[in-house]
């Protein structure tokens, strides 16, 4: 049974940081591409970040900069390094694992930033 579990999603004030950590269990972590996104209420789910199983990362424009997405195979984790929050970033983040033509989700952590 596959499952990725979120944590670290809280409230913070804007400016501030915050890592999200998303742990895998039931596949072979190495080999799928593993990524971020999030939704805010009334918006589309939105691709934050991600990264290949060769380390390769992409970011949304609106992130760059401010988030670092990074993996560790060995604790079949991937995390999201989040800097300089803004109040827009305020959506529940979800991690998601992929592997053609297979995608897992996680069931998302709610990052709250306040202005």
């Amino acid at each position: 049974q596959v499952q990725l579990m979120e944590s670290g999603g809280v409230l913070v004030q804007a400016g501030g940081s915050l890592r999200l950590s998303c742990a895998a269990s039931g596949i072979i972590f190495s080999v799928h591409a593993m990524g971020w996104y999030r939704q805010a209420p009334g918006k589309q789910r939105e691709l934050v970040a991600s990264i290949t199983s060769g380390e390769s990362t992409n970011y949304a424009d609106s992130v760059k900069g401010r988030f670092t997405i990074s993996r560790d195979n060995a604790k079949s984790t991937v995390y999201l390094q989040m800097n300089s929050l803004k109040p827009e970033d305020t959506a529940v983040y979800y991690c998601y694992a992929a592997r053609n033509p297979t995608t897992y989700w996680g069931q998302g952590t709610q990052v709250t930033v306040s202005s």
